[in-house]
């Protein structure tokens, strides 16, 4: 005699083992959409933090480009091409939610093109707001006092080139490359100065709070 057949209540037996298997297979899929984080969630799996962390450590996990973090190669190169004869170069501000979307494009490992997703107004913006969240800024708060006094002594006795090269190689590394590639790169901008109105002084006036 074969065995009864058991059924919920108000289920027929021919009905109960289709509808046991529709649970069964929503529940799989509800168990996978669980395990499996949303395509946001995934890039955000290779998030990186550039903004904020020390140019030593973005070198050792080969966020740099010939010891330059390759965002500022990238902002650089752009503003070389597209912005040493824009007035105002620096000095006026790109607009906030644009720098924001650049810098987690970035963290987030995407590929930012940047002449066709920003302005040169933005990029510099970016470039400025990487610098100043450096953990030590570009010039080493170690250093500052040092400096500050060979700025001193060049006001009384002029500046010794000499003096300027020991107190430079006293800067890490990674500090020194970056140093240098801006200064490289600020030079090309103040040899613009008739149309982009930035000459050295002003140029030092908004990379100084940028870079001590």
């Amino acid at each position: 005699m074969p065995p009864p057949i058991v059924t919920l209540t108000g289920c027929s037996p021919f009905l109960c083992p289709f509808k046991q298997s529709n649970s069964a297979v929503k529940l799989k899929e509800d168990m996978k959409r669980i395990a499996v984080p949303p395509v946001s969630r995934q890039k955000g799996s290779c998030h990186r933090k550039l903004f904020g962390t020390s140019l030593q450590e973005m070198q050792q996990e080969g966020l740099s480009k010939c010891g330059i973090p390759t965002v500022v190669w990238d902002i650089v190169e752009y503003l070389s091409w597209h912005g040493l004869e824009q007035e105002g170069l620096f000095r006026v501000n790109g607009n906030l939610k644009t720098v924001e979307q650049l810098r987690l494009k970035y963290e987030g490992g995407d590929q930012v093109d940047l002449a066709a997703e920003a302005d040169v107004s933005a990029a510099a913006s970016l470039l400025k707001l990487f610098l100043r969240e450096l953990p030590d800024r570009v010039i080493p708060s170690a250093l500052y006092p040092k400096f500050i006094q060979l700025y001193q002594a060049s006001q009384k006795c002029g500046l010794e080139t000499s003096d300027l090269r020991d107190l430079l190689r006293q800067m890490p590394e990674t500090h020194y490359c970056l140093l240098k590639y801006l200064c490289h790169f600020l030079k090309r901008v103040a040899d613009h100065h008739t149309e982009n109105k930035m000459t050295v002084s002003n140029l030092a006036t908004v990379f100084g709070p940028n870079c001590f």
